[in-house]
């Protein structure tokens, strides 16, 4: 018998080091997906139905496996924040959100033969007051241009925070093994036979 095949419908290195926790075998392949926000979707909505466009995309070109996917939207008072791509962006995304509150909308899906559902892990994340000063000198250090809100929580990122309230931690990197786990579980996937 032939063993499940699972695959991660996602290029990031963050969700593939956090996928790789499972220990079980996967492949990743990068999703085709317009990430274009539709009028006056919420950061929430949007990060559902990135998450499970993700997966049925790949689900689609490759049938009988599982397929996990995931989004990330910051969420600053309703408006989203995305990856700033660049130094410019990144300073003006830490001083709007420096001395607020954020919620990172993470969300799963796990698409399979007959199955297709989705889960969001909102994450509260408190940032603290910055100076113009240590704004300048965490981009320098960790160039965090790839991250949705501009700030590495895994790394130096976690200075600039004062609180993090999530029932999952590692949402707030991207991928939320508790409910991964829990979707995979649910759609039939061997997980824990398959860990080595």
């Amino acid at each position: 018998m032939n063993e499940p095949r699972l695959i991660l419908g996602s290029t990031s290195r963050y969700r593939r080091e956090l996928l790789e926790r499972l220990r079980v075998p996967f492949e990743v392949v990068s999703p085709l997906v317009d990430e274009t926000p539709l009028p006056s979707e919420t950061p929430a909505s949007l990060a559902e139905r990135l998450a499970l466009a993700k997966a049925l995309a790949v689900a689609a070109l490759h049938p009988g496996a599982w397929v996990i996917g995931s989004d990330q939207v910051a969420d600053l008072d309703g408006l989203p924040i995305g990856k700033p791509g660049q130094h410019d962006a990144a300073v003006a995304q830490l001083r709007a959100m420096q001395g607020r509150t954020v919620i990172f909308q993470t969300a799963v899906a796990v698409a399979a033969a007959g199955f297709a559902q989705v889960r969001r892990v909102p994450v509260s994340v408190r940032f603290r007051r910055l100076s113009d000063t240590e704004i300048e000198r965490y981009l320098r250090l960790e160039e965090p241009y790839d991250c949705a809100g501009s700030a590495k929580s895994e790394g130096l990122g976690i200075t600039l925070l004062e609180a993090i309230d999530s029932s999952d931690p590692t949402a707030l990197v991207g991928l939320p093994l508790i409910q991964t786990a829990e979707l995979l579980r649910t759609s039939g996937f061997p997980l824990m036979e398959l860990a080595r």
